[in-house]
């Protein structure tokens, strides 16, 4: 008879055991709701001004391209008027008109590369109107992601640091309770929290229904519940089941 109520008393035990690990939990869990989506929407906000950042860059590059395209053109300008310059001056010394229309053929060539020059150069510099703009609305868009982040920043920042010292405790608090408790049944109960989407592995009995899947528990089973006599989970979703009087206690 002693050994039952001994019995009795260990299983209690770990049921009570395993609820408090719960109700510490919940608490740790309340408290990082509390800072919401904020730490992702800053890791989202830093992904995106680094892809800003590199498109700045980007465009930066492009628009050097442009400019050394347009510095290249105006030293091939120079090179045609300096060509054009030597074949007039050669015309000058020719000794029939053959040799005359050929230098006046290189004279025309070197005139149309001249055109054709400005014609890129123009519309290189068109280029660049354009991809100024872009940079504009880039950097722009830079700016105003980095204000979002500062903001969303200061906010986390407040946030943990009203928390921090609560959170700490609670989780030194976590780690001293699993230690109470048998390695196989702490891993169930995190294995039950990692696939519950509330975090509640542990649940009491509410209005004759299980806290968690709020599913109906027969009653004999609320009986074996109530007892503590031996550990029960619902046979809907594998909680583990307490009695409600457990949570008032």
């Amino acid at each position: 008879m002693a050994a039952a109520t001994k019995k009795e008393g260990t299983i209690a035990e770990k049921l009570d055991a395993l609820f408090e690990l719960q109700k510490i939990d919940s608490e740790i869990d309340r408290i990082r709701t509390i800072r919401g989506e904020l730490p992702l929407e800053v890791q989202s906000l830093e992904d995106e001004i680094i892809g800003l950042n590199t498109r700045v860059t980007k465009i930066n590059d492009e628009i050097k391209e442009v400019e050394t395209e347009i510095s290249d053109r105006k030293i091939a300008v120079k090179d045609a008027e300096g060509a054009i310059a030597k074949y007039k001056e050669q015309q000058n010394n020719v000794r029939n008109n053959r040799e005359f229309e050929s230098l006046a053929k290189e004279i025309e060539f070197q005139e149309l590369e001249i055109k054709l020059h400005d014609k890129k150069s123009k519309e290189a510099k068109l280029k660049i109107d354009l991809k100024k703009e872009t940079l504009t609305e880039a950097m722009e868009r830079v700016e105003m992601k980095q204000g979002d982040l500062n903001s969303k920043k200061a906010e986390l920042e407040a946030i943990v640091s009203e928390t921090q010292k609560d959170e700490e405790k609670l989780i030194k608090a976590s780690d001293a309770a699993k230690k109470n408790i048998e390695n196989r049944l702490v891993f169930a109960y995190e294995r039950l929290r990692t696939n519950a989407k509330n975090g509640l592995a542990v649940v009491q009995v509410m209005r004759g229904s299980c806290g968690g899947c709020f599913n109906k528990i027969p009653p004999q089973r609320q009986l074996d519940i109530v007892t503590k006599k031996k550990i029960i989970v619902c046979e809907h979703c594998g909680r583990v089941l307490v009695p409600q009087e457990s949570a008032e206690a």
